[in-house]
């Protein structure tokens, strides 16, 4: 037999020789093969080394910088198949610098320190640096870079937590023309409401509303939106609930600026009967809540200055100083059955949301025995703004929470909520709330850091009806990612955060949902120059 191979590789012939039988067996060692296998197996051989000549061929156009062909399968796989690691190109000494600690407080002082990419780069090329002088460097100027962010970051949060807690003149000047307006002008001091609507304060076949707020152009804001939106204004009641210093510039607004036929009560908090009698636990817990904090907060001198805390855990201490969180008006809301004690059935209102659409079919919701209606914040496609668990509002390194409660449990909203008053009575909410107040104050403010939400979260645990999130869009005081076609579309949208829409820090495209209750021409806006941006 005769085996010919062709020069191109394309071609292999065999010839059998005469006389020769084609299975003619042989011994190879110990096993017989036959012709027929050792021709497969040199066409096999031949086929292999074709395909390997091909593709060293194709890698060789390639270049050894591509790996783009199937040539480059081997080296892809080899080291996996083979379970070889590749050396990394970076060297060890590199690595080893990198993960030395540094001291930061030398770093400010330093004028070598490159302050750029740019001159980093500069300076490694000029000086040819080793490996262990170019991480040096780098690990120098990147400390350097964090530290001076890290500041930048606390001096913007310490400007929004003042910018946030303070006053605008602009609102301070309207409370002043308005008490002075109460004061000279009849007009002024109307009885609100009128005689022949009080009886509607009290008719359970009305729509009751309650807004507690010391701010009058908020209050204003959510009265118009509520009346301006509904289909039956004049089955609404709006209870607005103020204190002691801004009931007299409240009382003037809404009698210079009626919302008929929708039905306005305006009364400070010393007006209530059950408020003036004995002892109020939200008053003493304010009272306690604040020694307590300025004991062991420090300010927010004490909080920036801390060299260890992250900047949003500054950020979150910060906003626990602000005084609305030990505000009365805050509080209040958890003791709707005495203040109201005829009402079944009411919607609470904060004084940042702004009413979008009739809230009437709330009273069509069957609360299942619940006492509060309320949207939860953990279910939504604004995964930043609806993802609050227990453990977000919670401190559960603290055994008396982590033994109590769940914290991957859901959390729910306040700003808008159904509470059905009847249903509340029955329970021991309101105990309850105080008792993790006290908890709380006794555990040096440990349990949770902003204020009446918490311990909301606490009183209500297993009282809450979930209502759909159409009712109560929440983040737009602390966010601008919602875009404005979907907060235009909400039933009701809450400015809850920092950036509210009567400061200067609100989000500027969200803002125009609120302003657009204003009505700018008015003499007290005008006098008080409040623009619209």
């Amino acid at each position: 037999m005769q085996l010919h191979i062709s020069p191109s590789l394309r071609h292999v012939t065999v010839f059998p020789g005469k006389g020769v039988r084609e299975f003619i067996k042989v011994k190879v060692g110990s096993r017989r093969v036959s012709y027929r296998m050792l021709f497969y197996s040199l066409l096999f051989f031949t086929f292999l080394l074709r395909f390997v000549f091909v593709m060293t061929a194709v890698d060789s156009i390639d270049g050894e910088s591509k790996c783009s062909s199937i040539g480059c399968l081997g080296k892809r796989l080899g080291p996996r198949i083979l379970r070889r690691r590749i050396d990394s190109a970076v060297p060890e000494v590199i690595y080893e610098t990198l993960e030395e600690p540094i001291n930061k407080e030398e770093l400010e002082g330093r004028t070598d320190v490159p302050q750029t990419l740019e001159e980093f780069m500069a300076d490694i090329r000029e000086t040819k640096s080793d490996a262990k002088t170019f991480a040096l460097k780098l690990r120098e100027m990147v400390s350097l870079l964090e530290q001076r962010t890290r500041t930048a970051k606390i001096q913007e949060y310490l400007y929004r937590h003042v910018a946030s807690s303070s006053i605008p003149k602009q609102l301070h000047c309207l409370a002043l023309r308005l008490a002075s307006e109460h004061s000279n002008n009849a007009a002024a001091r109307l009885q609100l409401p009128s005689a022949e609507l009080v009886p509607a304060l009290v008719d359970n076949n009305y729509f009751h509303f309650v807004l507690a707020s010391d701010n009058v152009l908020a209050a204003s804001v959510v009265a118009t939106s509520l009346v301006r939106n509904s289909l039956r204004p004049h089955k609404f009641v709006l209870h607005i609930i103020t204190d002691r210093k801004t009931y007299y510039p409240m009382q003037a607004w809404f009698s210079l600026h009626p919302l008929s036929p929708a039905i306005i009560e305006v009364k400070a908090l010393h007006h209530f009967d059950w408020f003036t009698k004995g002892k109020v636990p939200v008053l003493e817990a304010m009272e306690k809540d604040q020694k307590v904090r300025s004991q062991f907060r420090g300010g927010s001198s004490a909080i920036v200055a801390n060299n260890t805390d992250k900047p949003k855990v500054i950020a979150a201490k910060l906003q626990a100083l602000s005084p609305k969180y030990n505000s009365v008006m805050n509080h209040i809301r958890i003791h709707l059955p005495e203040l109201f004690p005829s009402l079944n059935k009411v919607v609470f209102l904060d004084d940042d949301i702004v009413v979008q659409t009739d809230l009437s079919p709330l009273w069509d919701i069957d609360m299942n025995g619940k006492v509060n209606g309320a949207v939860e914040t953990c279910r939504g496609e604004d995964k930043y703004v609806m993802s609050k668990r227990l453990k977000s509002y919670l401190n559960f390194s603290h055994p008396l929470i982590s033994q109590n409660f769940n914290p991957d449990e859901c959390a729910w909203a306040y700003g808008m909520n159904i509470f059905d008053l009847e249903a509340w009575r029955r329970t021991n909410i309101s105990l309850t709330y105080h008792y993790w107040v006290e908890q709380n104050l006794k555990s040096d403010l440990s349990l949770w850091q902003l204020g009446t939400l918490p311990p909301g979260l606490i009183a209500f645990h297993g009282h809450v009806r979930v209502i759909d999130p159409f009712w109560h869009m929440l983040g737009l005081g602390y966010q601008d990612n919602t875009s404005f076609s979907d907060a235009e579309s909400a039933g009701v949208i809450h400015f809850n955060g920092r950036a509210k829409p009567w400061l200067d820090i609100a989000f500027p495209e969200l803002r125009t949902l609120w302003t657009k209750y204003i009505n700018f021409s008015d003499k007290f806006v005008k006098s008080c120059h409040i623009r619209a941006s």
